[in-house]
Parts: C-alpha cells; structure tokens; sequence
C-alpha cells in the first residue's frame, strides 16, 4: 500500500509540473502574440524573383529577426500557381507571383494581397523549336501547346490569342509545370510552349529554340503577396519584409553580375542565361503598387474573363483593388 501511495505521489507532482510549465508556455506565447511579435516568418524564392534569391542567399532577414526570436523559413516556388497553393494552405506567409495569377487567385478567394512589386519582367514569350514552321500566333491552330495552368506565361498565352481573335480553344492545351514544357517542347512531345525564365533563356541558348511572339506588355508584374491572416496580426513585420526585399533590389541594382552569378548557381544554369533573364529581361524600378499595376491587372483580366478564367458576374476592377494594397511599401520606400 505505502508504494503505491509513493507511485501515487510521484504521478500527482509530475503532472503538477508538466501542467505548470504548459501555462508558463500558453501564457509566454500570449506575451508574444500579444506584442505582435510572430514566432515565425515563412518567405518564398523563386527563380523568376532574382531579387529573393539574393536575399535568401544573404540571409538578411534571419540576422534582422534574430534578436527578436523569430525563426524564418523558407519554400521554393516553382511558379505562381505553387506560391498560390502555398498562401491558400497556410504554407507560406509571402509569396512571389504573377500579377495577373495573384488576380485570378483573389476571384477565388485565395486570402492574399499585394504589398510590393519585385520586378517588371519580360519573363515569358511563346516558344517553339526552329524549323517547326510556327512563325505567328495563328500558327498555334491546332497545335499542342504547352503552359502552366494559373500562371503568367498562360495568362500571356491567352492574351495572346486574343489579340488575333483565337481562344484557347482553338490549340491543344497542355498543362505542364514551365520545366517540364520547355523539356515537352525541346522533345517534340509539343509545338509550342509558353515559357518562363530562366528556363526560356537557357533553352533558347543551349536548343536553339525561338521566341516567335513577344510582347512585355502582356508580362504582368512580379508580384510580392502577403497573407491576409499575417498582414492583420503583423502589419509591422510586412514592413520589414519590404524593406529587406528593398535591401536586395537596391543590391542587384549595384551588383547585376554578382546576382547574376548567384541566380546562376540557384537554379543551376549558365551565367550566360542568368544575364539575359536578370539584365536583359529584368526591370526592377517602380517597387510600390500603384495605379500602373491596377491598371495592367485590369486589362489582363478582362481578356481571362473572355476566355471564362475569372466568372462573369466578377468584377474584375474591384478585384484588381482588392488585391492590391500599396500602403505597406509607401510607409517603407521613399
């Protein structure tokens, strides 16, 4: 009896001490959460945002969080429509897209904003390999044609089609993630393929293929997004985040054969490819959101709406609004 009175004993202090230190956590955690202070902040990279490469690379943002306790983790997205699914599941805190597929994911409710424009890219062109005998976008009729579904370079391919009175009906579509493609058009598995670079670039340099429509007018812009749920408890640490993504546009503005270097070595391509997507390709002025942005936003969804991407009854400028939010960035850069 006394021994198991002992084991008794013993059973009660234990659980007396984990609960303790169980409300010593719960309540440290509500210090935390209280101050506004997130335990964590998860960014993105991506090979179409030279300018995270170079912050990643640095680490600036893990020295900038270090006093504070905040651990920062990053994701790789292998384009917009993976940072989108990476904002919708709660995986990331920012990620980097496409204007025009930050749109179509705010139709879908997708709890996004814009809060900063990394980069006016001419990143995709339709592609085709040499010899094919496509020459013009009407040539596509018909043909297999390859893009990744919710991204710019489909979005580009739809307005491209548009422009000479073709749908997407009018091709074969293909949906394929922009590696794969541009590997599905060096093959002759497809006739065409809406590319992105770096992937463009490379196989443009090292396959010979050719860019046989483009048009940096249908590029929409590099689009840094936030969740909604971070933006609301941390609007204080979205300005932060921008102003470290400020930190490394300003570094590869100063430095674009060392960012080109390190693109170079991320994505496991040529220095060669690396100059014509970031220096050639690559604009990376006007960083705040604005009227300019809404405005090509705009006009990129009112061809998707033609070609039933976005619903009907979507309001198409008020989602373009909705989405994009300049306020974080206009208190950050001068």
């Amino acid at each position: 009896m006394k021994r198991a009175s002992l084991i008794n004993l013993r059973s009660l202090v234990t659980i007396a001490v984990f609960g303790i230190i169980v409300l010593f956590a719960v309540g440290c955690s509500s210090d935390t959460e209280a101050e506004g202070i997130p335990s964590e902040i998860r960014l993105d990279y991506a090979y179409y945002s030279p300018t995270s490469i170079v912050l990643r690379e640095f680490e600036w943002a893990e020295e900038a969080f270090k006093e504070e306790g905040i651990k920062v983790e990053w994701t790789l997205s292998q384009g917009s429509n993976k940072a989108i699914e990476y904002l919708n599941s709660n995986s990331v805190d920012f990620g980097s897209t496409a204007g025009a597929a930050a749109l179509i994911a705010e139709s879908n409710d997708v709890p996004l904003e814009n809060v900063y424009v990394y980069s006016q890219p001419e990143w995709t062109a339709l592609v085709t390999n040499e010899g094919s005998g496509i020459e013009k976008i009407e040539d596509l009729n018909g043909k297999k044609v390859a893009a990744t579904l919710g991204t710019d370079p489909y979005i580009f391919l739809v307005r491209a089609l548009d422009s000479v009175g073709m749908t997407i009906d009018d091709i074969e579509l293909v949906n394929l993630q922009h590696a794969d493609g541009g590997n599905a058009l060096v093959n002759g598995d497809v006739d065409a393929w809406a590319g992105l670079d770096p992937h463009m670039a490379k196989h443009e340099l090292e396959s010979g293929t050719e860019l046989f429509f483009r048009n940096i007018d249908l590029n929409t812009y590099g689009f840094l997004n936030v969740r909604e749920e971070f933006a609301e408890n941390h609007p204080e640490y979205v300005e932060k985040v921008i102003e470290l993504y400020e930190r490394a546009r300003n570094w590869v503005l100063e430095n674009p054969e060392e960012a080109a270097e390190l693109l170079a070595e991320e994505a496991g391509i040529s220095t060669e490819v690396a100059n014509i997507q970031l220096v050639e390709r690559t604009i990376l002025d006007n960083p705040v959101p604005g009227e300019t942005h809404v405005e090509a936003i705009i006009a990129a969804g009112n061809v998707l709406q033609q070609a039933g991407d976005l619903e009907e009854e979507d309001d198409v400028e008020a989602l373009a609004n909705e989405l994009i939010n300049p306020e974080y960035a206009e208190k950050v850069i001068e």
